[in-house]
């Protein structure tokens, strides 16, 4: 059994430290604010303050739990501009970890990591080299390869988890389609239901090491089919935006399950059921 820290202990982040819980790993979880504690302590997940943007001897509380493995499941707030942030954070992070002599570090990344092209993405199609002065990485996706490279060269054992759409309670995907611009009958739906976040993340902690691995949904549909498969779930007589033939890349999780993993919804259209 690990002694985990899980930073950032939200939308993913609270349930990961309760599955882990019950499969009898002790727990620590961080929130920025003494009412994010109280709420922590109300799950039964014991808690401590933690801003990766403030000075603070984080090593020493990772010391003081004992702690041998961290999450570091935080968004990197792009659409708060805050992109350059994430890195900082993530280099704080590892530094800290180091320190404390932590074995294990796991990233909850995103596969906002790959390139603009319409190929299907395994987990050697993005990396800090190939994006440098390569125009099909976007910036924020250079930004997240910048903060991996840094989990990657800290020197401690480490799985960097790369997340396709995150769906699941309060995550409904209909809830998106009022600020979609278009969607194609050509681009692949890549989503991952916060179950299988939470078991990807569970099966890296307990059986993974020093890799890479995308967790997504292993079949989908198109975006066009799988919004208005979202709003029917949902009961909602919304029309989709305009409906294009752009073709996308596909995220492929073959990496994942080759390693052991089986998702607990195979298909994305299965995984909007678990919203319902």
């Amino acid at each position: 059994m690990k002694r985990i820290a899980i930073i950032g202990a939200g939308w993913l982040g609270l349930p990961l430290a309760r599955r882990l819980k019950e499969l009898r790993h002790t727990v620590f979880a961080s929130r920025r604010s003494e009412a994010g504690i109280l709420e922590l302590a109300e799950n039964g997940i014991s808690g401590f303050i933690c801003d990766l943007n403030m000075p603070q001897d984080l090593s020493e509380t990772l010391s003081k739990f004992n702690i041998d493995t961290i999450v570091g499941s935080f968004p990197p707030g792009f659409r708060r501009g805050q992109g350059d942030e994430y890195i900082s954070q993530w280099k704080e992070l590892c530094e800290k970890s180091r320190i404390a002599g932590i074995t294990k570090i796991i990233m909850i990344s995103s596969s906002t990591v790959y390139p603009d092209c319409t190929d299907d993405m395994s987990e050697d199609h993005a990396s800090l080299e190939l994006a440098t002065n390569n125009d099909e990485f976007s910036a924020n996706a250079k930004r997240m390869l910048q903060a991996e490279q840094t989990v990657i060269d800290s020197g401690v054992n480490y799985v960097i988890v790369r997340c396709s759409g995150l769906i699941g309670p309060n995550r409904h995907p209909a809830r998106f389609v009022s600020k979609l611009k278009q969607v194609s009958r050509l681009a692949p739906a890549n989503m991952l239901h916060l179950t299988d976040a939470i078991g990807a993340t569970v099966f890296a902690i307990e059986h993974l090491d020093h890799t890479i691995v995308n967790a997504t949904t292993p079949a989908t549909v198109s975006k066009a089919e799988f919004y208005q498969a979202a709003l029917n779930a949902a009961n909602l007589d919304d029309a989709l935006p305009p409906i294009v033939d752009i073709a996308d890349k596909r995220i492929v999780s073959d990496k994942l399950m080759n390693a052991g993993y089986t998702f607990h919804y195979s298909h994305t259209l299965e995984a909007l059921k678990g919203n319902e």
